[in-house]
């Protein structure tokens, strides 16, 4: 992945394109194809088959708890990261008189489970300014009523990466609330400190590089049960198949309870392939490969005519960069005649960059966006 030699090697679809898209959909490399693989020929086995796969989903669950720093009984995988917050809502048990803070950078999966007409809850909006959360606007907004505050460690809209330990302490300061982080754009891609989160949720298809159908969930031992989920089911039950199963559900603690039903075993299987391969890759060696072509991004944008949405703070870098432009369409539809491959949405588009990228990749980049400009 950070050399020439082993990016041909496992990226074999990078012959010919400049990917620089990840924050969208991340690129497999063969490990996780070949993991896929391995889940078709053990599901010809039928019933049998079950055994191989709940092997893969225990080491999966290792490697979901090593990336987040907790225990093997800590993590849960449900099917993705709207079913995470849709099932952490049931867990919160929200009331009239309850307030939720969520944030403006942030993407659905995260904020509109809080704004349902379900949800009795008051919702706050912390608002970004010049493209950052800043803890001086968020303090007005919390109260002792306040239950929960939701936020991405990176935004998907623009790559701020928000301070954690910040925002927990004030946080703490004027409530009991709890702290609950999406970390979809930073897992496999940042070193992660998540030591101040209460709960933590990634979806699998992005930096970690596997695919769909995935949610990781981890929840620190002392919140089990702040966010055991009442929901039902049977593989969150302690009693699925026990002789009371017909007079009480009894949801299992902590991260367990969101593991509602059968898992998504393709994605487990990818989602143990992916992380193993980031591990031994290092994300501390993928950050710092990364992190200088981030800058040379940042600031050959700087020099063309675009409004950039990223702050330029390095502290609050990750692997995104965004800005605007008002012919946004036509300059992506350009970029992607010459096989360069970013995201846009509405005007906005978006540069995510990673330990299979290359400086090369983001001078075809800049060269491909001056001259469509």
């Amino acid at each position: 992945m950070l050399t020439e030699a082993s990016r041909l090697r496992d990226f074999p679809a990078f012959a010919g394109q400049t990917y620089l898209n990840t924050a969208a959909e991340g690129i497999p490399p063969l490990p996780v194809i070949e993991a896929l693989n391995q889940y078709g020929q053990d599901a010809l086995l039928g019933f049998d088959g079950r055994v191989r796969h709940d092997v893969q989903r225990d080491a999966a669950l290792h490697e979901t708890a090593q990336a987040l720093n907790l225990g093997d009984e800590d993590v849960g995988i449900c099917s993705c990261v709207s079913e995470a917050y849709n099932l952490a809502a049931l867990a919160l048990r929200l009331s009239g008189g309850d307030q939720v803070i969520i944030n403006d950078l942030d993407f659905p999966a995260g904020t509109t489970p809080w704004l349902a007409e379900s949800c009795p809850a008051e919702v706050r909006l912390w608002q970004s300014r010049q493209g950052a959360l800043r803890i001086e606007d968020l303090v007005p907004l919390i109260s002792p009523q306040t239950r929960l505050l939701t936020v991405s460690l990176v935004s998907f809209y623009n790559g701020h990466m928000v301070r954690l330990s910040a925002i927990a302490e004030a946080l703490r300061k004027h409530s009991d609330a709890l702290l609950a982080v999406d970390v979809t754009q930073a897992l496999g891609r940042i070193p992660l400190d998540l030591d101040d989160a209460d709960l933590i949720v990634s979806a699998t298809h992005k930096w970690i590089l596997a695919v769909h159908g995935g949610g990781l969930v981890g929840v620190p031992p002392h919140r089990r049960d702040r966010w055991t989920v009442p929901a039902g089911g049977w593989h969150n039950q302690v009693n699925a198949f026990d002789s009371d199963r017909f007079e009480r559900a009894v949801p299992k603690p902590g991260a367990a309870s969101f593991c509602v039903g059968m898992p998504g075993y393709p994605a487990v299987y990818a989602a143990r392939a992916g992380m193993q391969y980031i591990r031994t890759t290092g994300v501390e060696a993928i950050d710092a490969h990364a992190r200088p072509l981030v800058r040379a991004c940042l600031d050959g944008l700087k020099k063309l005519p675009v409004e950039l949405l990223t702050p330029d703070e390095q502290d609050a870098l990750a692997g995104i960069v965004a800005f605007r432009h008002p012919d946004a369409g036509r300059i992506t539809a350009a970029l992607r005649a010459a096989d360069i491959h970013v995201m846009h949405q509405a005007g906005r588009m978006r540069v995510a960059i990673h330990g299979y990228n290359t400086m090369q990749d983001i001078e075809k980049l800049l060269d491909g966006l001056g001259e469509a400009m």
